[in-house]
C-alpha cells in the first residue's frame, strides 16, 4: 500500500473498533494486527492510539456538522422539517460506527465532551431560524436559545435510541420528531407557568 492507502485502512480500523469498544477498549495492538501491520506503522501515521482516535473523531465532526448545516438551510416549513429529520436518520443508519464514536464520549445533556459541544454548535445555528419562528409568531425571540437546546438535545437522544432499537421505520420516526417539534411549537404558550398546583407541591418539597 502507499502511505495514503495505509492511513486510510487504518482510519477505517480505528473507526470500527471505536464505535464497538471505545478509546480504552481498543487497543494499538488490535489495531495493527486487523491492518497486517507492526505497531510502528501506526505510530509512524499518528503518533499512538490516542492520535489516530483524534483524526477519526475530527473527520465525525466535520461530516456530522455540514449534514446539519446543510439540513437547516431554505425556507423554514413543516416539508424543510420533515426532510431534515428523515436525512438525519439516514445518516445515524448508514454512518452507524461514525455516530457511535461522537456519542460515546458524552451523554448528549452532560454539557462535556465531544458530542456535547457538537450538538452546541448547532444548537446555535438552530437559534437563529427558532428566533424567526418565534417572533413570527408573536413570542419572544430571546428564548430563541432555550429552545434550540430542548429541540437538539430531544432530536440526539431520540436518534440514540433509534439507532439501537431500529424501529419503527425510519419514515415513521422522522414523522413523530416532527410531530413533536413542529406541533409543539405552533402550539406555544407565550408566558408558560407551572400550575398553582405544582408551585405549591415544590414550596411543600423546599422545606
Amino acid at each position: 500500500m502507499t502511505g495514503k492507502e495505509r492511513r486510510a485502512q487504518l482510519l477505517d480500523i480505528g473507526r470500527r473498533l471505536f464505535a464497538e469498544r471505545g478509546l480504552d477498549g481498543t487497543s494499538i495492538e488490535e489495531i495493527a494486527a486487523q491492518a497486517g501491520v507492526s505497531k510502528p506503522v501506526v505510530y509512524e501515521h499518528f503518533g499512538g492510539k490516542e492520535g489516530l482516535y483524534a483524526v477519526v473523531v475530527d473527520r465525525e465532526v466535520e461530516r456530522f456538522l455540514t449534514m446539519a448545516t446543510a439540513l437547516l438551510e431554505g425556507e423554514d416549513t413543516m416539508a424543510k422539517f420533515e426532510m431534515a429529520a428523515v436525512e438525519l436518520l439516514r445518516y445515524i443508519q448508514s454512518n452507524s460506527d461514525g455516530f457511535r464514536i461522537l456519542v460515546r464520549d458524552s451523554n448528549p445533556t452532560s454539557g462535556s465532551g465531544t458530542f456535547a459541544s457538537l450538538m452546541g454548535d448547532i444548537a446555535s445555528q438552530v437559534e437563529h431560524l427558532l428566533g424567526d419562528v418565534l417572533k413570527k409568531r408573536g413570542y419572544d425571540p430571546r428564548l430563541a436559545p432555550i429552545y434550540a437546546q430542548m429541540l437538539v438535545g430531544m432530536v440526539a437522544s431520540a436518534g440514540q435510541w433509534w439507532l439501537d432499537e431500529r424501529k419503527p421505520k425510519l419514515e415513521e420516526m422522522a414523522a413523530h420528531l416532527v410531530n413533536l417539534a413542529w406541533n409543539g411549537l405552533a402550539a406555544l404558550d407565550p408566558k408558560p407557568r407551572l400550575s398553582a398546583e405544582a408551585l405549591e407541591r415544590v414550596r411543600q418539597t423546599s422545606k
